[in-house]
């Protein structure tokens, strides 16, 4: 498809989210904006609406660069996305945060990148890169990023850190939104950081949660990801406060983005009995007031920001365009000429099965207890098994090896754990995408398995795999260890063959590769594992592998 602002003449039912109406009507295109719109009877049978706005999410965690990320979002009706490129600044820091600014640029796509604010998340790992406050001010003064992306740091927030404080001046002093990350805080702690200056929060779990934080003045926004999904607890904040709920994704992996986007949210609002109007406002009019988007809403003088669908109902996507362009026509979005170069922070060495091997002690082992479809974990504590005086997976009590090692070392710099709750028979499993740090982890049945997959993994210089006794797979992602440069649905079929290598070969989890992705995100309880060692999370201190203690 060859792109270019032209004058046009577009005709259907006109959906007015400002004024709540839909009348039939021809909009005129301009120079790029909605010349006029003039009403009249004789129309085509299609529903005009604005474009579609993602108010958070992570683009790495499609698994594909900001252009490519673009050119899948506008086949479902999606202009713009409110973009933390947190994990990309854990690999490579400004430089990561450079790319997918670039990248992005070179698609019609409306990204609005924030500045990440806590990279690395903890001191606990080993992280590929650290941004101050004076980075974050150079992102906002040279890169003219928007916003101050989500502060995870809470603790400090309250503490009133001085270091956590200093960034957040930065966004204060240039009157920029700031973004929250506040999981279950209530009362005076959840008051001190408000009163710090943060805005929203997308980690909300509760209705009495949700609307604890909208009447200290938050906004809220309802998460409908991969990893977590709120909708289903948190929707009926649509219309009951439809001036302070946005709708987002967080963390959308690419056996799902490569499949359905936003779109989905107005047959999944409508089937709850939800008022169509709140749910566009909180899709469109909501994120654009709080981001300060320049992004339109179907007015004549607006950028012509628009998607054709065939029914609200079920909001199948004919059409969608970007500043008079149009850029996905019902089969194609439009190309791109990538020639960015790949970026990358990635030098650990291949590992040896001795390298992971366990030495027996007496008693009990500290072990993390997965749940299917959760971030969270549990802490359990089990007899190991041991063979030959080293400790082993027990595949018939489904308790597995897992490893941590460093990627931006060439010294052996891991970590080596148990976990319960896989159900992995044969083989292993490894991803070198690990929140936030995304150093390489992976679960296995036998020590051999694992160095295989990890292997595979660093021959790659980053990407998931499966190993088995007789076979394997890969997929490769080389753009800073968590990213491919390929199209979507491409990199969503090969993430679904090699889960389904996993599920196919013993484990019961519905998404493994998440799963596993999130065991050494040291700021979700209960316990996790970086490759400096096995984390208590609720006692926020690491602990030793071998628990003697018989309480």
């Amino acid at each position: 498809m060859e792109h270019k602002i032209i004058n046009m003449v577009i005709s259907g039912h006109i959906v007015d989210v400002v004024r709540r109406v839909i009348y039939k009507a021809r909009l005129y295109v301009k120079h790029g904006k909605i010349a006029d719109i003039q009403p009249c009877d004789d129309v085509n049978n299609v529903f005009i609406m604005p474009g579609l706005i993602d108010s958070h999410i992570h683009i790495e965690s499609s698994m594909v660069v900001p252009a490519r990320f673009a050119q899948n979002a506008v086949r479902f009706g999606v202009v713009a996305a409110i973009a933390d490129p947190h994990e990309i600044a854990n690999v490579c820091g400004l430089d990561g945060v450079r790319f997918m600014v670039d990248n992005g640029k070179i698609t019609p796509f409306k990204f609005c990148f924030g500045a990440p604010s806590c990279v690395p998340a903890t001191p606990f790992d080993h992280a590929g890169a650290q941004l101050t406050a004076q980075d974050i001010l150079i992102l906002f003064d040279d890169l003219s990023l928007s916003f101050l992306a989500e502060m995870m740091n809470f603790p400090g927030v309250i503490q009133r850190s001085p270091e956590v404080m200093e960034k957040l001046k930065v966004a204060i002093d240039r009157n920029l939104p700031i973004d929250g990350h506040a999981p279950g805080l209530t009362g005076e702690p959840l008051i001190e950081y408000i009163d710090a200056g943060i805005e929203t929060d997308h980690e909300c779990t509760t209705l009495l949660e949700a609307e604890e934080k909208i009447k200290l003045g938050m906004k809220v926004l309802i998460r409908e990801g991969s990893a977590s999904q709120n909708f289903n607890d948190l929707y009926p904040l649509i219309d009951m406060y439809p001036d302070s709920v946005m709708l987002c994704s967080d963390d959308f992996h690419p056996e799902n983005f490569s499949k359905q986007y936003l779109n989905r949210f107005i047959p999944m609002g409508l089937s709850k009995g939800l008022d169509f109007w709140n749910i566009m406002q909180a899709l469109t009019i909501n994120p654009i007031a709080h981001y300060k988007l320049n992004v339109g809403l179907l007015q004549v003088g607006d950028p012509a920001d628009f998607i054709v669908v065939d029914k609200i109902k079920t909001m199948n996507v004919l059409q969608t365009w970007i500043d008079g362009n149009i850029v996905f026509d019902g089969e194609k979005s439009f190309e791109i000429e990538d020639d960015s170069p790949r970026i990358n922070n990635f030098s650990a060495s291949p590992l040896s099965a001795n390298d992971i091997k366990i030495q027996a002690q007496e008693g009990y082992i500290n072990v993390i207890q997965v749940i299917d479809k959760q971030i969270y974990t549990q802490k359990t504590r089990c007899l190991p098994k041991i063979e030959n005086n080293y400790c082993v997976s027990d595949v018939e009590r489904d308790l597995l090896k897992i490893v941590v090692l460093n990627r931006y070392s060439t010294n052996l710099s891991l970590s080596v754990g148990f976990v319960k709750g896989f159900g992995l028979k044969v083989g292993a499993i490894a991803s070198s995408i690990s929140h936030d740090s995304h150093n390489i982890v992976a679960v296995g049945v036998h020590d051999q398995n694992i160095v295989d997959a990890v292997n595979l993994v660093i021959s790659a210089k980053g990407g998931i795999a499966f190993s088995g006794e007789s076979e394997s797979c890969l997929l490769e992602l080389p753009v800073a260890g968590i990213m491919s440069d390929k199209k979507a649905g491409l990199v969503g079929d090969q993430y679904q063959k090699i889960q389904a290598h996993a599920q196919r070969n013993g484990c019961k989890l519905t998404a493994p590769f998440m799963t596993l992705s999130f065991l050494s995100l040291l700021v979700i309880p209960s316990l996790k594992i970086s490759d400096r060692g096995l984390f208590d999370v609720d006692k926020f201190q690491f602990i030793d592998l071998f628990d003697n203690n018989n309480a």
